[in-house]
Formats: C-alpha cells, sequence, structure tokens
C-alpha cells in the first residue's frame, strides 16, 4: 500500500489511553503515533511492546505537533464539531495524520482549525480517546483493503 498515516492524541490526560491507541496502531498498521502536550506522569502501559515496531513521537504543544507534521500529511481531526462529516463519508488520505483531543476537553481549537477535514463517530455521546481513534484505524483499514 502506498501512503503512511500517524495518529495521536493533543493534550492527553490517562498513560493507558495512550498504551491502548499504542497497541491499535502497530495490531492496525499506523506508522506512528503521538502526544502532544500531555498531562500525566509518565507510566508503563503498552502491554505489548508497541514500541518496538511502531514509532512514539513526544511534542511539547499541539503547536509544536503541527509544526513538525511530515512533508505532504493531510490532518483529519476526529472530532464533534459544527465541521464535522460522518467517518462513514470519509475517503482517506494517502498520506494521514489522524488527531484526537484529550478525554476531558477535546481537539484545542487552534489545532482544530487547522486540520484539513473534521469527521466524527456518530454515537450518542462521546466514546473514549483509544477507542475512538481505534475504530478510525479499523476504519481506513477496511476502505484502502489493508
Amino acid at each position: 500500500m502506498r501512503g503512511f498515516c500517524g495518529i495521536g492524541i493533543v493534550g492527553v490526560k490517562t498513560p493507558l489511553n495512550v498504551g491502548t491507541l499504542w497497541r491499535s496502531a502497530y495490531a492496525m498498521g499506523a506508522d506512528y503515533i503521538f502526544t502532544a502536550g500531555r498531562r500525566y506522569p509518565h507510566q508503563a502501559s503498552d502491554t505489548v511492546k508497541a514500541w518496538r515496531h511502531t514509532p512514539y513521537f513526544e511534542f511539547e504543544s499541539g503547536e509544536d505537533m503541527l509544526k513538525h507534521l511530515p512533508r505532504g500529511v493531510l490532518t483529519v481531526g476526529i472530532e464533534q464539531h459544527r465541521r464535522s462529516k460522518p467517518l462513514s463519508r470519509l475517503v482517506h488520505p494517502e498520506r494521514a495524520c489522524y488527531i484526537l483531543g484529550a478525554e476531558d476537553v477535546g481537539i484545542p481549537t487552534y489545532v482544530l482549525e487547522r486540520c484539513h477535514v473534521v469527521v466524527e463517530i456518530p454515537a450518542i455521546y462521546c466514546l473514549n480517546v483509544a477507542v475512538a481513534g481505534s475504530i478510525v484505524l479499523y476504519d481506513r483499514g477496511a476502505k484502502l483493503g489493508t
């Protein structure tokens, strides 16, 4: 398959969500994961040692992350927002960076405004951030045949 994808969380609050997302990213073929502006103390939660196979980048802030995106990547915000379209209608970019927000406050406005597209997973209430990321990665694989 051509292209690549990465996924991460801006302002993440809990290390368990990072570990779960990392495990899903590894299992579903993401090329890298990241956090930006994390708010938790370091703690090991990677039960399958995904760090051996899926690189992890840690940025100081959302702005730092946006400055260091890979060349040619399109950003996809995953958020319930007025700009959101249903995930079912998303045509995944060949080179994608999927951005999730913190469990309690979502994607910061300054990051959301710079996303090329924003999608949501239709549900009656917000999903756990790692679960939402896992669903998006599954959708990418299903639509792109990976």
